[in-house]
């Protein structure tokens, strides 16, 4: 199933998220800085959605209390529920 996910605090605009049977098949990141965020998806893509969130729950982007990572956290935790 597919969901669509605005982040707040970050510099991307929308999140693309593909996931079936609590596996991310796929993530696109609209914005936001361009390498990185196609290093993320790249990585994400085959992992469960609670290793994910693990990984990427908290991590901050320099002085903002969040980050695109820490966005698809939450995301993942809302497709979870």
């Amino acid at each position: 199933m597919t969901y669509e996910f605005t982040p707040h605090g970050v510099c991307s605009r929308q999140m693309i998220i593909n996931v079936e049977d609590g596996i991310v098949k796929d993530l696109n990141v609209i914005g936001g800085c361009s390498g990185n965020l196609q290093g993320i998806s790249a990585l994400v893509k085959g992992m469960k959605i609670e290793d994910v969130i693990t990984r990427l729950e908290g991590i901050r982007c320099g002085m903002k209390p969040t980050s695109c990572p820490d966005q698809l956290a939450k995301a993942l935790k809302e497709i979870a529920k």
